[in-house]
């Protein structure tokens, strides 16, 4: 996607000298990848649904209610047809991440049982038990919890069958409640395998806590550790105190900071791409939160912003970056909410992208493959009131 930009400038003069006549250095300028849109809709019913992973070849998993205002349900779509629902775990809402190549599914799940002590782990406002899940073989079943826990969420699949997530310990602390509201119990970053063992993923050196959000397909992992009062609970309250990649051996390794230099605010590494390169938000001192990409070679880069008034640039979980360095996400500002696509060192909105007819307006982007396919969510113009889920494919 867009690979001419990355020829050196001695390639390109030469180029346009043999195409126009004209002098080394004047090149014609790189021009962005344009795309054509597939509205995948929703559910049923429903007025709300979000792409939230895709894999290599373009399956896709999110979200999506199946009447209008009402619950989540976890879905997959293969690439033709309708959404697929894959139902709950006996709860009222789930979603889903992923899938990997044979179809697996990450989820997270709320079962019918009230937790008893009104944590909300899932993070849909009904107070249930929330339980990580994989989706395969055309079933729904639970993932174990660590020893002592109630509740866990699983949010990234690999093609190893491999999931990561999170899941309580069952260890009390009052700090929790000020992190997540109504958090009791302190979590830990784990990783499942495929026969559904679970290992818990060591937070850094000082920390009592920790979340994973993806995972690559040598099996490393990302995510962030801190205190229990520091970790916010994705999905409804994302905030980490460092940045976070683990090792296949589960060895946690710190990423840095851009902006926090007391080491007090908000770092995630969100997603991870199979040569191990990161990305994730950084906050500043200023409240500002801007994408990082960190490599091993250069550490972390900030990926910028999309506008001068942008106050939150994010470059969410689970598959955000491909193993062309090339990031997406979504940017707001005092105007609202707006994907982004950053590469060769640039960000742009993948609203100018898409043809100007679009019948949608692109809030975020979720993850990217290595074909350059994106997966989404748009809402439907002009009231932007329904939102839908999206894919984007390269125009050839």
């Amino acid at each position: 996607m867009n690979r001419k930009c990355k020829l050196t400038s001695l390639s390109l003069g030469l180029v346009a000298f043999l195409a126009t006549g004209a002098a080394p250095g004047e090149a014609p300028a790189c021009h962005q990848p344009q795309y054509t849109i597939t509205d995948l809709g929703v559910l049923g019913k429903g007025n709300n649904a979000s792409s939230y992973d895709m894999n290599g070849i373009g399956w896709v998993a999110g979200s999506s209610n199946v009447v209008a205002n009402g619950p989540q349900h976890a879905f997959l779509w293969f690439g033709a047809g309708p959404l697929l629902d894959l139902g709950t775990l006996g709860g009222p809402n789930s979603a889903a991440d992923g899938p990997n190549i044979y179809g697996e599914a990450a989820i997270g799940s709320e079962v019918s049982q009230a937790d008893p002590d009104k944590e909300d782990f899932c993070g849909f406002g009904t107070h249930l038990v929330c339980r990580g899940a994989i989706w395969r073989f055309g079933k729904l079943s639970a993932l174990p919890n660590l020893p002592g826990g109630r509740n866990s969420n699983a949010f990234g699949v690999n093609n190893l069958g491999q999931v990561v997530g999170w899941s309580e310990n069952g260890v009390r602390d009052s700090t929790c409640n000020t992190g997540t509201p109504g958090q009791v119990f302190r979590f830990q970053a784990v990783r499942w395998e495929p026969n559904g063992q679970i290992h818990e993923l060591q937070p850094l050196k000082g920390d009592s806590v920790a979340f994973s959000m993806g995972v690559n397909d040598v099996g490393q992992a990302v995510g962030s550790s801190g205190t229990c009062a520091t970790q916010g609970l994705p999905p409804a309250h994302v905030s980490g105190l460092h940045a976070v990649l683990w090792e296949p051996d589960g060895t946690p390794k710190y990423l840095g900071t851009l902006g926090d230099k007391d080491h007090t605010a908000s770092n995630n590494a969100s997603s991870v791409n199979d040569r191990g390169d990161v990305v994730g938000t950084s906050e500043f001192t200023d409240g500002t939160v801007h994408s990082f990409l960190w490599t091993k070679a250069n550490g972390m880069r900030d990926l910028g912003t999309l506008s001068s008034s942008a106050f939150a640039t994010v470059a969410g979980c689970c598959r955000t970056v491909n193993n062309q360095d090339e990031v997406v996400g979504f940017s707001i500002d005092p105007n609202g909410m707006t994907a982004f696509l950053w590469n060769d060192g640039k960000m742009t909105d993948l609203n100018t992208l898409i043809p100007a007819n679009s019948s949608l307006h692109l809030l975020g982007a979720y993850s990217i493959n290595d074909q350059g396919e994106i997966a989404g969510q748009g809402c439907v113009l002009p009231a932007c009131t329904e939102l839908h889920a999206v894919r984007l494919s390269v125009k050839r």
